[in-house]
């Protein structure tokens, strides 16, 4: 390089120089050096200042012209041309050379001012002595810079990565190659998407491409992954890209900062599955079990976890073959499916529908997991379907629905093993964990629990209807003068039966005895009382025509049978005369509906009710127009919470004055408008339509 020279290219006028048109030697605006400015000049043979760029003027103060030609001590402390001379001579003894000196400023400062300095001739073989001066200061935030960003690409446990405009590899530091399982020399020249497989559609590159290219800035983004050097782990991580401006010539493109966060994110999302596990189970306790009816039980269950935890579900009942119920992995088991549920497409539908009661083989799964008492997750696969699937056909809809995994969960529940269900998910979801096993044993728990109240109830229900029906008449034979209508409501909901009864009675001579009762209380005790009542009274009938000797007898059997305020209405009628005798034992009076529509009450002194005992029976007599309805009912059609009874007699009274020209018709008119959904008592009502037998004899 001619010793003339400026340093930026500039033709030289003359020998010695002092302006350029080139700015300061400076890096580009972003860059690490921005603000460092660097001064150039130049010494010649005798220590003179033979060149002087800008950035000397800006370092040292002075211009050009105050300064070319000029001693070099003029910029050292004290003008000692000593410093001057050790640069000269150890640049030229040592070819290249740098330390710290003080330098002057034209305003009288001394600053502390770094050098380098080494020797250029020229094509002329004319020799000088160029220098490179900036301010320590600067220099050392630099050079500290540069040391911490060494130091962080060395010991960063953070990935960091340098790309080209190509998307490729051109600096890494060792922790994204651990991230990674391949060395950094093998990242070398790839593409990043080369590494880093994603399944996002390719959103993770054109993320990359928009940030090379429209220089945007991405911060803390997700990205789900695997690696060519971990081909069967899945990453999470945290990505954070920037462009890289291209700055003092280095390469543009994409840098980039790489969190491994899949540890951070497994246990966010456990967490996360945990809480909808507790929340599906909080659900599930409040949604299981509103009733005691199997099939709504099941089917709760059912709609608890579909879709939620799976994508399809059974509940099947166990029909045991022998008492008392004990599993035998030996024998196959036999179940009734009673709830069902998908969300998949067909032929998943058909799956689940196509049979109520399903055959397992010993051997099977189903086996294996009664056997063990816990759930239990299975692959949908030739071999499941092989040791568990008994026909042909389910078989191939097993293997076509679209189920990759089912768990399978007993229902026991007080020891006993009520059924099976069974949760399936597709191939879209994960496969059941060890959570889900627990979630579904929890479930099953719950559900069995549920399952076996309703059985038991079930059990009570078939003996209390048995019941009912054998103290109810179902169709009395009220003979040729009398149409009847009745019915039982009881006011309980889990036995459906009560103390209330009546009955028709046709006796010798074409006479008719009209009875109704209440015993007080519900369910099977009340109802045992009334049986004994009825059939007591059914007896007596036959062999006394006395309604008030009838009511005694019923008092004497209530005494010894310790059933305590039950009431008792009895009438004999007569076809013939039409004259009917009516007595009562505390319970409220018959009305008489006449033909015009009028109605009245009938019968004389309420009395005390049975078990009482020492109260003598009244009976009263009354005539029963041809084709009137006579109504007895219980209390519990009248009765209603801060209502007076003669308030509900009345009502009944409005009710009977409508059309009654259907009896069957009218008694369920007559309960709809009198009888409240929220009725706890047990209702009776009996309406009979009297005629008079015609006359006999000679016309």
């Amino acid at each position: 390089m001619p010793p003339d020279r400026q340093g930026d290219g500039d033709a030289d006028p003359g020998p010695v120089r002092g302006e350029a048109d080139a700015g300061p030697l400076r890096s580009e605006p972003g860059s690490l050096l921005e603000h460092v400015p660097v001064a150039v000049l130049g010494f010649d043979d005798e220590d003179r200042i033979c060149y002087w760029g800008p950035g000397a003027r800006s370092l040292f103060g002075h211009e050009a012209a105050a300064v070319l030609a000029r001693p070099a001590r003029m910029l050292f402390p004290g003008r000692d041309p000593g410093a001057a001379a050790l640069l000269a001579e150890r640049a030229r003894s040592l070819g290249y050379w740098r330390v710290r000196m003080p330098a002057l400023h034209r305003d009288g400062t001394v600053f502390d001012c770094g050098f380098r300095v080494f020797p250029l001739t020229g094509s002329t073989g004319r020799s000088v002595v160029m220098g490179l001066a900036s301010r320590s200061v600067e220099l050392d935030r630099v050079k500290t810079n540069l040391a911490f960003l060494d130091a962080l690409f060395e010991t960063c446990p953070i990935g960091l990565v340098m790309l080209d405009e190509e998307l490729r590899y051109v600096h890494l530091n060792q922790a994204l190659a651990d991230m990674d399982g391949i060395t950094v020399a093998d990242h070398l020249g790839r593409r990043m998407t080369d590494v880093m497989v994603t399944s996002d559609a390719g959103e993770f590159q054109r993320l990359l491409r928009a940030v090379a290219r429209e220089g945007r800035t991405v911060v803390d983004t997700l990205v789900g992954l695997r690696t060519r050097g971990h081909p069967d782990r899945d990453q999470v991580r945290s990505v954070s890209l920037f462009p890289l401006s291209g700055a003092v010539g280095s390469r543009r493109g994409v840098g980039g900062l790489l969190v491994d966060v899949t540890d951070r994110e497994r246990a966010i999302m456990e967490a996360t599955a945990a809480r909808q596990r507790l929340a599906l189970l909080d659900r599930a306790a409040a949604g299981i079990g509103t009733t005691l009816d199997l099939n709504v039980t099941a089917r709760e269950l059912v709609d608890a976890v579909v879709p939620e935890f799976c994508d399809a579900s059974v509940v099947e009942l166990v029909e045991w073959m022998y008492e008392p119920e004990i599993f035998d992995p030996r024998l196959p088991l036999v179940t009734r499916r009673i709830a069902r549920g998908t969300t998949l497409p067909p032929p998943a539908e058909e799956l689940l529908t196509g049979l109520e009661r399903v055959t397992y083989p010993p051997g099977s799964s189903i086996h294996a997991m009664l056997d063990s008492g816990r759930p239990l997750s299975v692959p949908v696969n030739d071999d499941f379907v092989t040791r568990t699937v008994a026909h042909r056909e389910r078989a191939r809809l097993l293997l076509e629905s679209g189920l990759a995994c089912i768990l399978i969960a007993p229902l026991i529940a007080r020891g006993t093993v009520q059924g099976i269900t069974m949760f399936g998910r597709s191939a879209a979801r994960p496969a059941f964990t060890e959570s889900d096993l627990a979630l579904a044993s929890e479930l099953a728990s719950r559900a069995a629990l549920c399952l076996d109240n309703a059985r038991l109830y079930g059990r009570v229900q078939d003996i209390a209807l048995t019941l009912q029906r054998a103290l109810l008449p179902s169709a009395p034979v009220a003979g040729p003068y009398a149409d009847i209508a009745h019915r039982y409501l009881p006011g309980s909901r889990v036995t459906e039966v009560g103390g209330d009864w009546y009955d028709v009675i046709p006796l010798p001579g074409d006479e008719l005895a009209l009875l109704v009762g209440d015993v007080m209380g519900h369910g099977v005790p009340a109802a045992a009382a009334m049986g004994r009542l009825r059939i007591t009274a059914k007896t007596l009938a036959r062999h006394t025509r006395d309604p008030e000797a009838l009511l005694a007898e019923l008092d004497t059997c209530a005494q010894e049978a310790g059933i305590e305020l039950a009431t008792c209405l009895c009438i004999g009628y007569d076809p013939h005369t039409g004259h009917a005798r009516v007595a009562s034992a505390g319970h409220p009076p018959p009305l008489l509906r006449h033909p015009d529509g009028t109605v009245e009450r009938i019968g004389g002194v309420l009395g005390v009710p049975l078990g009482v005992g020492g109260v003598p029976f009244r009976s009263t007599g009354a005539l029963i127009p041809d084709g009137a309805v006579v109504a007895l009912y219980t209390d519990g059609l009248i009765e209603a919470r801060g209502q007076d009874i003669d308030a509900g007699i009345d009502a009944l009274c409005d009710q009977l004055r409508g059309p009654l020209d259907c009896l069957e018709e009218a008694v369920d008119r007559i309960l709809a408008h009198l009888l409240p959904d929220t009725a706890t008592d047990d209702t009776v009502l009996v309406l009979a339509r009297l005629r008079r037998a015609p006359p006999t004899g000679p016309q």
